[in-house]
């Protein structure tokens, strides 16, 4: 098979539909992103769960819609074959887009992952000291049983 360097104004049309399709699943993540933000914050686990589920079929989809790009990646924008300038800004603008809204995606991840160790550290501390309040409780009623006994033995 000989790879092409150039493309066909067809195959700009795919890396466009791509890139739009790619914009869409990142504003989806982006807005699941957000709503994981307010669940964590509102240790709502059951809903968060949800969450990332549908972030997970958003996910699949935004593999699925890399791999179609692949492509396109090696390829000199230059020698690129676009129907009209205005599509080639078009397209360009959707992907710089995208670009943006996938560091702010990041972004929230790494907060959420904070959010989240937090929280966690947190019920480690509340765990201990209810574990502590336990066995302080244990030992004083056993003490307190044995205080109570009267030894009425005669030796």
């Amino acid at each position: 098979m000989i790879e092409r360097t150039t493309t066909s104004a067809f195959d700009t049309d795919r890396l466009a539909e791509l890139a739009g399709r790619r914009h869409d699943c990142l504003s989806q993540l982006h807005a699941l992103s957000r709503r994981q933000l307010e669940l964590i914050d509102q240790e709502d686990m059951t809903q968060l769960l949800g969450v990332l589920a549908a972030k997970q079929r958003v996910l699949g989809e935004l593999h699925e819609i890399e791999r179609g790009l692949d492509p396109f990646r090696g390829q000199n924008p230059d020698e690129r074959r676009w129907r009209t300038p205005e599509a080639r800004r078009q397209c360009a603008d959707t992907i710089a887009q995208s670009e943006a809204l996938f560091a702010e995606i990041i972004e929230r991840e790494r907060e959420g992952e904070e959010q989240m160790r937090r929280r966690r550290d947190q019920s480690a501390v509340r765990l201990q000291s209810a574990r502590a309040a336990t066995q302080a409780r244990t030992a004083y009623a056993s003490g307190a049983a044995r205080a109570g006994r009267l030894d009425v033995s005669t030796e």
